[in-house]
């Protein structure tokens, strides 16, 4: 490779710019595009070389740029930008990128693993709120005794590539401002939250005593995942779990709480609504799309599958945690959830079936290989109510990540030192996925996924 010290190396880079503009030229009237891949010269990884970042490589080259503004364009790692780079670079423009996934077209969106986290909005409650709970009950104060990160910390330092979140309706606005347990935290019995005036779904666990969430409303916790999701658009399908809320505090205990809206057919639209308000069609993968022209979901799971990863990645879709009539709600005029944003929790043989939520790995193990292996998406836990990191148990964890469920859910991505048995979960020789070990193909390996 010839370097800029050499004679003659500003006149040649300096035939090289011409092309590089004349090419470059050609290109924006041509309209061509890059593949969907990460490559040489694509300097912001949105998987197009354009005409500004191959300008910017010539300018790192005669050094007017530093590396730094555009490290794709040392494809070597060497430190410099030469000839050959910035000839790849221009290559990479007319002639697209060889795939980052190469088995995007032939992989399906079931047949991965990744770690997902349990009620992933939540964060510890201050120590006056927490003592207060812990002085009525003790063991219930520790099962809320867990909390995580801002939504995009999860995603991208622990891997997390399935979220929960927990909806209150409030219709007018205003009822879950004003937090029994904010008078116990701040001493001031009149204190409102301002984000919890406005109309709309609340993101919380429980209400007056368990409020405190790393994103209160669900247009809020909704926007930053779409924020995240369209800076890394190469990321594995999301998936996003909804449990709509309507459980009243026991009275008699001598407080004034806050009684929920109950859960209705107006609340199912409502949560579709504000879910269509943050992402466009383009992002979403629906019960729709996964239907395609089949009469019913399962026909169209059980003789098409599921979309490809060439077709999911960098989108997200939704799934609905409650059953019973709540479900039921949901599903009312809407037949195999046509029109729904939703996938409900539903087993074969009905005609929704598509997603099953099977929380217990180990009295449901064998239910959940065998949705698996028939096409159906699992989501399963790893622990519940902080006891397997408070006594290190496995048992659950490796039931649930062996079983094959496609999302494994858990408190723990990293351990809490406090509990100091080191529990945690990730997945195995894949962060943040692996292949399915039910029903990935045999050619599959981690890589392929994310």
């Amino acid at each position: 490779m010839q370097h800029l010290s050499e004679p003659g190396y500003a006149h040649e880079m300096g035939k090289r710019f011409a092309q590089v503009m004349a090419i470059a030229t050609l290109l924006v009237w041509s309209g061509r595009a890059s593949a969907l891949v990460v490559c040489e010269t694509d300097c912001d990884g949105d998987r197009t070389v354009t005409v500004d970042e191959l300008i910017r490589s010539v300018g790192i080259a005669l050094g007017e740029e530093p590396l730094t503004s555009c490290p794709a364009a040392d494809p070597t790692g060497d430190g410099q930008v030469m000839i050959d780079d910035i000839i790849t670079g221009l290559d990479r423009a007319l002639d697209h990128c060889p795939a980052a996934y190469p088995r995007d077209e032939v992989l399906r969106l079931n047949q991965m693993q990744v770690l997902g986290s349990h009620n992933s909005y939540h964060v510890h409650s201050p120590p006056a709120l927490f003592q207060a709970v812990a002085d009525f009950s003790q063991p219930i104060a520790d099962t809320l005794d867990y909390g995580h990160p801002p939504l995009a910390e999860q995603f991208s330092e622990r891997g997390i590539r399935q979220i929960e979140l927990d909806v209150f309706a409030d219709p007018q606005g205003g009822l879950f401002a004003h937090p029994l347990g904010l008078a116990i935290v701040t001493g001031d019995p009149d204190l409102r939250i301002p984000e919890l005036e406005a109309p709309g779904l609340k993101v919380l666990h429980v209400q007056d005593i368990d409020y405190y969430t790393n994103c209160q409303t669900f247009v809020e916790c909704l926007s930053q995942i779409r924020a995240w999701s369209e800076a890394h658009p190469l990321h594995a399908p999301l998936m996003i779990q909804v449990e709509a809320k309507d459980d009243v505090l026991p009275a008699g205990l001598g407080f004034d709480f806050v009684v929920p809206v109950p859960i209705g057919p107006a609340e199912m639209d409502a949560i579709d609504y504000e879910i269509r308000s943050v992402f466009p069609p383009e992002a979403l993968i629906t019960p729709d799309d996964v239907r395609g022209s089949h009469a019913t979901l399962r026909e169209a799971i059980e003789q098409d599958g599921w979309p490809t990863l060439a077709e999911s990645r960098g989108k997200v879709f939704f799934c609905f945690d409650n059953e019973n009539a709540t479900k039921t709600f949901y599903l009312n005029g809407h037949p195999s959830l046509r029109g729904r944003i939703m996938f409900t929790s539903s087993a074969p043989p009905a005609d929704e079936a598509g997603f099953v939520k099977l929380n217990d790995p180990l009295g449901d193990f064998a239910r959940i290989q065998e949705y698996v292996g028939q096409g159906y998406i699992v989501r399963t836990r790893a622990d519940a109510d902080t006891v397997q990191a408070r006594t290190g148990d496995t048992t659950m964890r490796d039931a649930a990540i062996t079983s094959g469920a496609q999302f494994v859910s858990t408190d723990y991505p990293v351990p809490d030192p406090r509990f100091g048995t080191g529990y945690m979960v990730e997945i195995p020789g894949g962060m943040p996925a692996r292949c399915n070990p039910i029903s990935a193909p045999a050619e599959c390996v981690a890589g392929d996924i994310e």
